[in-house]
């Protein structure tokens, strides 16, 4: 008999449950997954900044950063974008940038009536040597007014976003502000001298996660029918693995639903 410690080891390795895995988002119209197989490699530990492809793992790492901040947006409908900027010399201190921040949705929260806010936000360098400003996101009508006066540091900007095909909703709208948002976190996967260390690309109002769903299947079909019923529609965009020549990893598969 293998001793406790080996027997865990394979424990790791060998998976009862082989087969089609889906995490879907339904408030947030969309999941993904992939091929678990029986035997799967134990991963290594990798130390930041270590890994054998730097461009290809600063990739992955902002793939899946951009997709938490596209659930989030979605999930609660955050279809508003606005931006903060410094008045005068700027702002050159990310960590006052962020405790600036927090007085900002900390006093805006308190003017709408104290009740908690979902909203996201992305730091930003100015390529003028200007210093930081930030975009954010929110997922209701506030009025200006409020907005500058709760924030006492310069400018402010925010709009609604249009420009959409026929039909779509604030579903598509939080989706847009987001690939909006997700263009400034890419930038710091893309070039290192824009990251701040040891601080978050972004950041959301806590408690307002989307709720994932774990769905499994024998094959890629099955589980995006399981996924359809709980969502009682086909989704409008879907993308497999299979159809990408360059694909290295396990077979994959994603799907979105809804407008």
């Amino acid at each position: 008999m293998l001793p406790n410690s080996s027997q865990s080891y394979l424990r790791t390795l060998v998976r009862p449950d082989a087969g089609w895995h889906f995490s879907l988002y339904p408030d947030s119209g969309e999941g993904g997954g992939s091929f678990q197989y029986s035997v799967r490699r134990v991963p290594e530990y990798v130390a930041p900044g270590s890994a054998r492809d730097p461009e290809r793992a600063a990739a992955e790492a902002g793939r899946r950063a951009r997709a938490r901040l596209r659930r989030y947006c979605a999930a609660n409908r955050l279809n508003r974008l606005g931006t903060l900027t410094y008045a005068g010399a700027g702002n050159h201190d990310p960590a006052q940038l962020r405790e600036h921040l927090a007085g900002f949705f900390r006093q805006l929260r308190d003017a709408l009536g104290g009740a908690a806010l979902p909203y996201a936000w992305v730091p930003e360098w100015h390529k003028s040597g200007h210093g930081l400003h930030a975009h954010f996101a929110v997922g209701r009508f506030i009025k200006r007014s409020l907005i500058v006066d709760s924030w006492p540091h310069g400018f402010v900007h925010i709009k609604l976003l249009g420009d959409l095909p026929v039909g779509s909703g604030s579903l598509s709208q939080a989706r847009r502000a987001a690939g909006y948002l997700s263009k400034y976190v890419a930038k710091t996967f893309a070039d290192p001298t824009v990251r701040d260390l040891g601080l978050h690309r972004y950041d959301v109002a806590q408690g307002f996660q989307p709720e994932v769903m774990r769905l499994s299947a024998s094959s890629s079909d099955a589980v995006i029918a399981e996924a359809s019923e709980l969502m009682s529609s086909a989704p409008l965009t879907r993308w497999s693995s299979a159809e990408n020549a360059d694909w290295q990893g396990a077979p994959a598969i994603w799907a979105q639903w809804g407008r």
